[in-house]
């Protein structure tokens, strides 16, 4: 099988994309003596970084040396953060620098950094354990040195802001070795003393400066504040590991001051708002049961308050009236009915047959109906339409009449 012949760029190309694809050499640190050191005009340096046994190639763009605290020169040890990138026109591999720092602040940034990843991945920066800022507090306390100006700057916004809180001060070191420990100790007291939220703070300064706020057992005493906290450390492109793990960063103590308190000038101005808000509210209110009382008074009851009285009394009359006609009218038609089912009686009535000449014929109580009702010697009744005959039968007579 023919093998394929490939070009210089596809293999210099192939193997810039191995080096890319390299978790290692995409974001490192490495430390290192400089050597070879160049500086462009147009901003960029060029240098070695070697050791007993080898030697790198490195470059530093100017984008990246603006922020460098120090000018590199040869034989300086120094530790950089960068990637491993290939330069395809001469085929070298070299390191993209994007940090530099000398070899003793190296290792505390390397510190810092093995830190911060250890943090984050217990969990200690996430979001979900930050706790709220009370909007207007009552007890502030503050965790700084008591001399300099960032403890007046801080006491002088609050004051000027919002002058109805009180201040705790715990007066701290905020650098060597031994601040860690006043820092600690000044989150402890102040969670005791249920302050309303707590402002860590100091001024600018070198990274070795603001080491203490890189300390494991002060950002654990951050994490495990009951009182929310704010840190506010060094100037605003400082970072540190408590700025990650506090309920919220400040980027200069300044900031610190106007971000725990509400401004008493918005306060008014939002009262005297709430005020006209209110008042406008209540103008409305009263306006419309104004007009709903004028619509009611100008209804004909209360013009005149009688009438419905009036119209009431005269529709009782006419009901009334209504009523006794229709009585009236059902009693004559009872009595025509009455007069009808009377003559119906009537006519049924045995009575009723004296008056065209019949009469009736009893014996005791009985209607005599039938001969054989009768006997010889019975003493008979006969009513006619005027009177009542009584007679002694002598004899009867059987023959049939019907």
């Amino acid at each position: 099988m023919e093998k394929k012949i490939y070009s210089v760029d596809e293999i210099t190309t192939h193997i810039k994309n191995l080096i890319s694809g390299n978790e290692i050499l995409q974001d490192f640190l490495v430390s290192g003596e400089i050597s070879n050191f160049k500086h462009s005009n147009k901003g960029h340096i060029y240098f070695s970084l070697k050791d007993e046994s080898s030697i790198i190639k490195s470059v530093m763009f100017d984008r990246r040396t603006q922020d460098l605290e120090f000018t590199p020169k040869d034989g300086m040890k120094v530790v950089v953060k960068g990637h491993v990138d290939i330069y395809k026109q001469w085929g070298t591999y070299q390191i993209i620098v994007e940090e530099m720092y000398l070899k003793g602040k190296g290792e505390l940034y390397l510190k810092f950094l093995q830190l911060k990843s250890k943090l984050k991945k217990e969990g200690l920066f996430d979001e979900e354990h930050k706790k709220p800022i009370l909007k207007y507090p009552k007890k502030i306390g503050i965790i700084t040195s008591s001399q300099g100006s960032v403890v007046h700057d801080i006491i002088k916004i609050i004051k000027r802001r919002y002058p109805y809180v009180r201040l705790l001060i715990f007066p701290s070191l905020v650098q060597g070795g031994e601040a860690k420990h006043t820092i600690v100790n000044g989150i402890t007291v102040l969670n005791q003393l249920d302050v309303d939220v707590i402002i860590i703070a100091r001024g600018g300064g070198s990274f070795e400066d603001l080491s203490p706020f890189n300390e494991e057992s002060v950002a654990r005493a951050v994490y495990n504040s009951k009182i929310p906290i704010v840190s506010a450390i060094g100037h605003e492109t400082d970072f540190t590991i408590i700025d990650f793990v506090a309920d919220k960063r400040a980027p200069t103590p300044s900031v610190a001051a106007e971000l725990v308190v509400p401004d008493k000038i918005e306060i008014f101005g939002n009262l005297v708002n709430l005020k006209k808000e209110l008042c406008n509210h209540v103008m409305k209110v009263v306006e419309s049961y104004r007009q709903q009382i004028d619509y009611i008074m100008y209804k004909p009851v209360f013009k005149n308050p009688f009438s419905l009285i009036e119209e009431s009394k005269q529709w009782l009359d006419e009901k009334e009236n209504h009523l006794k006609r229709a009585i009236i009218n059902k009693i004559e038609i009872l009595k025509r009915e009455s007069k009808i089912f009377e003559g119906k009686i009537n006519a049924l009535s045995p009575f009723s047959i004296l008056n065209r000449g019949y009469s009736i014929a009893t014996s005791g109580e009985k209607i005599i109906s039938s001969i054989k009702d009768i006997n010889s010697g019975d003493v008979i009744s006969t009513i006619v339409k005027d009177g009542e005959i009584s007679s002694k039968v002598e004899n009867k007579n059987e023959n049939r009449i019907v």
